[in-house]
């Protein structure tokens, strides 16, 4: 880091510090504190960001029966100290201000689209066989080495690159014959502390020991595939799934953590995922946010009556932005990785903003896309 560096970083930190002093504690010192967070933000961050989004935080934050004001109080009231740092450190500074800012520097000096973040397989192994899964068009034996993975984050940062998410396969499996185990993830959390990394997981490897680990490093989010009411995912996630996510979405409020929600929807389920009672449940259960992602039929045999119909695919559209209103939603982050495209300038999971490096080594520019030789 340079000293610049350093110093915003650490700046940024000691705002992050008055907040968290008065956890639990006054309300309208707390609000104090968070109004300071946003002017030390906005001194840091300047021009980065327009005057109406500081404006829009203090006023979040000056309403106090605001939905989103109350989200974060819930963050505040329930997430570990050290995991809720890291979070507004990593994702906020570093990632969202400091990598953001280097990313268009490169992206002027190269001369091409330097990504906000990268999308890498651990591995192409999973305990479980999904229907429709695209990542089993893989097979289960590839693998990066902790050495790949390590380079990939160093290069990146390198580019600005501060936001990791994993997929797979299963990132957390725990198999002997297999190069990556979960403690790598750990391993390279650990060493590239200044990062954020985010796993998608199907939830069943979750237990103490990681939720430890994760309170631990402070710096590894995870969003839990779970596909509406307990016979409805387990119908394409095999018999008892549900009970086990579950289970772990209570280990990793339990500890503090940070989590959400990684949904496929289909012509099955598009209503269950998407109604007041499912989302009271993820709200319950201590979910921050909610990813969609619709059913696409690939991989694993795949079942084209799992595909929503137009009509469908515009009722979970406006559905999803219903439940993300800050003003009268119920108090969760979604996103529609295809039908939030317009956000972003296109699909979202259309590699405009991160690239795939899969469990070969390969890059891809699409999570989405599978070709048969593995190669570009």
């Amino acid at each position: 880091m340079s000293t610049v560096h350093k110093m915003e970083r650490a700046l940024v930190g000691k705002g992050i510090d008055g907040v968290l002093h008065y956890v639990n504690k006054d309300p309208e010192d707390r609000k104090k504190a968070l109004l300071n967070l946003v002017d030390v933000t906005q001194k840091v961050a300047g021009p980065m960001f327009q005057d109406k989004s500081y404006d829009a935080a203090r006023a979040m934050i000056s309403d106090e029966n605001g939905k989103w004001y109350q989200y974060v109080n819930r963050l505040l009231n329930e997430v570990d100290p050290h995991v809720l740092k890291m979070t507004a450190l990593n994702l906020g500074f570093e990632a969202a201000y400091f990598g953001t800012k280097t990313i268009r520097e490169k992206r002027k000096e190269l001369q091409c689209q330097v990504p906000w973040l990268i999308l890498m397989d651990p591995t192409s192994a999973c305990n479980l066989h999904c229907t429709g899964c695209w990542a089993a068009e893989y097979g289960n034996k590839l693998n990066l080495s902790f050495d790949d993975m390590d380079s990939i984050v160093t290069q990146g940062k390198e580019l600005g690159v501060y936001f990791y998410m994993m997929t797979g396969g299963e990132p957390m499996v725990r198999k002997k014959d297999i190069i990556v185990r979960k403690d790598d993830i750990i391993k390279l959390c650990k060493k590239h502390n200044d990062c954020a990394f985010h796993a998608f997981t199907n939830g069943t490897l979750v237990d103490e020991a990681l939720c430890k680990q994760m309170q631990e490093v402070g710096n590894l989010f995870l969003a839990l595939s779970v596909e509406g009411e307990p016979d409805v995912n387990d119908m394409r996630r095999g018999e008892g799934v549900y009970n086990k996510v579950m289970h772990a979405m209570d280990l990793l409020k339990e500890h503090g953590l940070v989590f959400g929600t990684s949904i496929c929807y289909t012509s099955a389920n598009y209503k269950s995922v998407t109604s007041d009672e499912f989302i009271k449940m993820l709200v319950d259960k201590g979910c921050r946010y909610a990813l969609y992602f619709h059913y696409m039929p690939v991989g694993n045999a795949a079942s084209v009556d799992l595909l929503l119909n137009p009509e469908q695919r515009v009722y979970v559209k406006n559905r999803v932005r219903e439940i993300r209103n800050m003003e009268h939603g119920p108090g969760i982050f979604t996103m529609d990785f295809q039908n939030d495209g317009e956000f972003v300038g296109g699909c979202i999971a259309g590699g405009r903003n991160y690239f795939h490096i899969n469990a070969n080594g390969d890059a891809e520019p699409c999570v989405f896309i599978h070709y048969s030789n593995g190669n570009i």
